[in-house]
């Protein structure tokens, strides 16, 4: 056997082996274990679904015309360079094939495990809620959660390239495993989804021209302004976190932003996080501006208590002087824009609701009587507002609220993939004191 042709038979059998592989990749429907509540929404799966099997059907037909090239008669009389060279760019697309069905694999193969699976398809519902406006102004793409270590979460938005190409069919959320379960997963998560939200109206380049004006207009103060647009993106998954779980959200986001000094008040000129110091105060501004309230002041207080900026040096103490006397002007900014996409309503008007006011969650817990079966038939995203304002009101200890969301999530997870009675779901939920009726 010629060299040349040793060459050319390895890349066949490496080019049929990649063949075999492939066929090892199966539908998640096929391999995956959970309980019908664990599982994905019927739109998410399918949206997966399809998107895989459109990419492993291109891959074999890119596998079946090389090996066609190859054993016809250009590839036989082609230098096994050139073989080797269309071989590495058919190989590449096989890996990224397998790198996107892993991409998928990490938010499915945990809907197998004990209990945790099923919060999972909950927190899908609330983040499916979360995501969705009253005035319906977009399309919202099918999301799936899942957990993975470390204080904060990450979303891989619907529509957004995936390696290898292609665009990603769902939203994929990534939460805090640590945040299971408690009222701040909700300000996670709702974060995350306001990320989507954002992408979907067009917020980011609908902002960039005003403040750029502010900027230009506002003198010594310019370079706070181009401050705040360099941290618009996670600003308004702020904005739409605060707006949709109220102080749920504020509260979430001190949960994750309390580290040592150094870092709160650190500041990274490629970070498109705001120093979380000025995170948290303009979390309270945008609470105050979307519902008024005393708490928001008695927050930011609290969190200055936290956080003294004594200690901190001259240059750095003005920067945050300066930030924090040009915060109401943005949150008011932010209020009152007017995105072309929100058709004359301005982004306070599309993203606030009157339930989610402070007084109007403290009435809705107290028809609860905090019994997460009175709690079931609301909307997800609204329970876990009022239950978080139960939580800075002091009326709810963090034991009994892990016991009512880890209920909430398993019957709201039954009751999107299980077709009866809502009785009939409330009954196939393990229950305890805490979630009986009164």
């Amino acid at each position: 056997m010629t060299e040349r042709t040793q060459a050319l038979r390895w890349l066949e059998q490496e080019t049929r082996a990649l063949a075999v592989r492939l066929d090892r990749v199966k539908s998640f429907a096929l391999q995956e274990t959970m309980v019908p509540a664990a599982a994905p929404s019927a739109g998410a799966q399918a949206a997966i679904e399809r998107y895989l099997v459109a990419g492993r059907r291109e891959l074999r037909r890119l596998i079946a015309d090389y090996l066609r090239w190859l054993t016809g008669p250009e590839g036989q009389s082609a230098p096994p360079s050139e073989a080797q060279r269309r071989f590495a760019f058919l190989r590449m697309r096989f890996n990224a094939v397998l790198s996107q069905f892993d991409i998928f694999a990490d938010a499915m193969t945990q809907r197998s495990e004990h209990e945790t699976g099923v919060w999972l398809g909950g927190l899908d519902v609330l983040a499916a809620d979360a995501l969705n406006l009253p005035g319906r102004w977009f399309d919202p793409p099918p999301v799936i959660c899942y957990l993975d270590r470390g204080h904060g979460a990450a979303i891989r938005r619907a529509q957004t390239p995936l390696p290898g190409g292609g665009e990603n069919p769902v939203a994929i959320i990534r939460v805090p495993r640590e945040r299971m379960v408690s009222n701040g997963i909700a300000s996670s998560l709702v974060h995350e989804v306001g990320h989507q939200g954002a992408a979907l109206l067009d917020l980011i380049p609908s902002l960039r021209q005003p403040l750029a004006d502010m900027q230009s207009r506002s003198n010594g103060l310019a370079y706070v302004w181009g401050l705040f647009s360099d941290w618009i993106s996670e600003i308004l998954a702020d904005c739409w976190s605060v707006a949709r779980s109220g102080i749920t959200s504020t509260l979430g986001l001190i949960g994750v932003v309390s580290l040592p000094r150094a870092f709160v008040f650190r500041v990274s000129p490629d970070d498109p996080h705001p120093i979380p110091w000025v995170r948290v105060k303009i979390s309270c501004a945008i609470g105050q501006a979307f519902y008024p309230h005393p708490q928001w002041a008695r927050l930011a207080a609290m969190w200055e208590g936290y956080y003294p900026t004594t200690g901190l040096s001259g240059e750095t103490r003005r920067l945050l002087a300066d930030l924090e006397s040009t915060i109401p002007d943005f949150v008011e900014l932010l209020r009152e824009h007017h995105p072309p996409s929100l058709r004359g309503y301005s982004l306070g008007e599309a993203l606030t609701s009157p339930d989610r006011t402070p007084e109007r969650l403290q009435r809705l817990y107290d028809q609860w009587g905090g019994q997460a079966r009175r709690m079931r038939k609301a909307p997800p995203a609204l329970v876990f507002a009022a239950i978080g304002q139960a939580r800075a009101d002091g009326r709810l200890a963090p034991e009994t609220e892990t016991r009512v969301l880890g209920w909430l999530l398993t019957y709201w997870a039954l009751r999107d993939k299980v077709k009866v009675s809502e009785p009939s779901v409330a009954q196939l939920v393990p229950q305890t004191k805490e979630m009986m009726e009164v």
